[in-house]
């Protein structure tokens, strides 16, 4: 399928109107799956476009590339390996080193449930009341995202807290009123190269051998892939050490051993439930066809907003409480996965790939950013997702959701002039046209009855498929980051500057590496 004939169909859709394309297409562009239902009718699509887009599935091979996936080939040609992170929650596949995977996670689900039977304890004798996660990037969104959405179901007396920023205040906070001889430190880096992290740990192990000595071993628990690195640092005293596998990408990484805080905190039954609504989002996408598959037709829609229509952002707004952190965990899961413009061969990517994502929580971003999408001059495709946390107040419900469909049918059908006057007769014309709503704002609809750990489970391995489809169809792989890798090279050459050791080579740096040590360079001429 020529990206032509799509670009041809855009053009002729952008001057359609979206009340009739949505009026068309109303109780047709909806699926469901795994407990989640997905309504697709407002966007700038018709039949036609439709069967562009499944052209364009079937050309670039996306039912091949889900085979590639469940079937442990080689779908990350960087690092020339398989991605496994589905096994972690599901062994029905026949991919060569999934059981092995699986039994990685389960290792940490063992060991969380020992730890709540009072079977492990610290070194004192004292069961551990508090663990301190401590991670960055995909070894920190995921767990932060499960605790922060079940806080309420946490296990009572048990404290979790997080730190991932290289800021000595974010570790300072995290310690701050704990008890060592009660605490656990769970500190999670694939590679155990992380500097953010191997910073925190390094001072958490200052903060529990202070108080425990040689004891502070049996107070850590390190989840990495490198474990022979991960000794050396630990020294003698060697701590936990749980497995992280190569074929586990950070950001994939929720579902395994570097979750150990939320299994202990929220407690293993609470995540073996969570991993199951993974494994049923994945029996969905692997086995439905391309048409009704919830995967692929987000993963098209990707393409058609963001690199034919031009559509350069996405805003996710979770009505859920339990949901504030999601746009946060998806801005690394789609831009740090698919924010590439060269193929894995080195060729430039021909088209726009993964928009911005941005977002937060509703109904609270009605009170700030969404005047923006409702009048501003750009178009921004939106993303709901209706996922009440509670039913405690059937009003509150039932509000959440009048606001949900309200937002949504103002941003696709906008408010006329004539509507406005006829609402408020007498109305200051002024004050009228600054009240019209353009509309023609495109948005998905994502619902499911309540947000439960089975449904974020399923929701979130929703997003991981979609998003190495989108990278299949946009031509890139979907798992490296050397983008990331370019900052952390780059930090390290600074360091001696800052400390004085040698002048930073760009000038501009040098400037400001003088500011940072107090003493600015005077300007040219004084």
């Amino acid at each position: 399928m020529a990206i032509s004939t799509l670009t041809a169909h855009a053009a002729r859709l952008r001057a359609a109107d979206l009340v009739s394309l949505a009026a068309h297409r109303a109780n047709q562009s909806r699926l469901s799956g795994a407990g989640w239902t997905l309504d697709l009718s407002r966007h700038f699509l018709d039949d036609p476009a439709e069967q562009a887009l499944g052209a364009l599935a079937e050309s670039a091979g996306l039912s091949g590339a889900l085979v590639d996936l469940f079937s442990g080939a080689e779908v990350n040609p960087s690092e020339d390996r398989s991605a496994l992170h589905w096994a972690l929650r599901d062994t029905s596949g026949p991919a060569p080193g999934a059981r092995a995977v699986y039994e990685t996670g389960q290792a940490a689900l063992a060991l969380a449930r020992a730890i709540e039977e009072g079977r492990q304890v610290g070194h004192t004798g004292r069961p551990f009341s508090a663990i301190v996660h401590i991670g960055i990037g995909g070894s920190d969104f995921g767990p932060r995202l499960i605790s922060d959405a079940f806080s309420d179901m946490a296990t009572p007396g048990v404290t979790v807290r997080f730190c991932a920023n290289l800021d000595p205040l974010d570790l300072d906070l995290a310690l701050t009123g704990l008890d060592p001889e009660t605490t656990l430190i769970s500190g999670i880096s694939k590679s155990f190269g992380t500097e953010e992290t191997l910073y925190n740990l390094n001072r958490a192990r200052q903060w529990l051998q202070q108080a425990l000595g040689e004891g502070w071993s049996n107070h850590m628990a390190l989840v990495t892939a490198n474990v022979t690195r991960a000794q050396r640092w630990a020294g003698s005293e060697t701590p936990l050490i749980l497995d992280l596998p190569e074929t586990v990408g950070g950001r994939f990484s929720i579902w395994s051993a570097g979750s150990l805080a939320c299994m202990i905190s929220l407690g293993p039954d609470l995540f073996e439930d969570f991993l199951a609504g993974a494994a049923a989002m994945d029996q969905h996408v692997r086995t439905s066809p391309l048409q009704t598959n919830m995967a692929v037709r987000l993963a098209l829609l990707d393409v058609w907003n963001s690199s034919v229509m031009g559509f350069s952002s996405r805003a996710v707004l979770a009505y859920s409480r339990r949901l504030r952190l999601l746009p946060t965990y998806l801005q690394q899961l789609e831009m740090e996965s698919n924010g590439k413009a060269v193929t894995p061969d080195g060729a430039p990517v021909p088209l726009a790939t993964a928009p911005l994502l941005w977002g937060g929580e509703g109904t609270i971003g009605q009170h700030s950013y969404h005047q923006w999408l409702h009048q501003g001059t750009q178009i921004v495709p939106a993303e709901f997702i209706l996922a009440p946390g509670s039913h405690s107040d059937p009003e509150g419900v039932l509000s959440l959701s009048a606001h949900v469909l309200a937002q949504a049918e103002v941003l696709a059908n906008g408010r006329s002039l004539a509507e406005v006057l006829a609402a408020e007769p007498g109305l200051d014309p002024v004050i009228a046209a600054q009240k019209e709503h353009r509309g023609g704002r495109p948005y998905t609809l994502l619902c499911t009855p309540t947000l439960t750990p089975h449904a974020l489970g399923a929701l979130i391995a929703l997003y991981e498929h979609r998003t190495f489809l989108a990278g299949r169809l946009w031509g890139v792989n979907s798992f490296d980051q050397w983008g990331v890798e370019a900052g952390k090279t780059m930090a390290a050459q600074i360091k001696p500057a800052l400390r004085g050791n040698q002048r930073a080579t760009d000038p501009v740096t040098a400037s400001l590496v003088e500011i940072q040590r107090g003493s600015p360079i005077p300007s040219e001429g004084h």
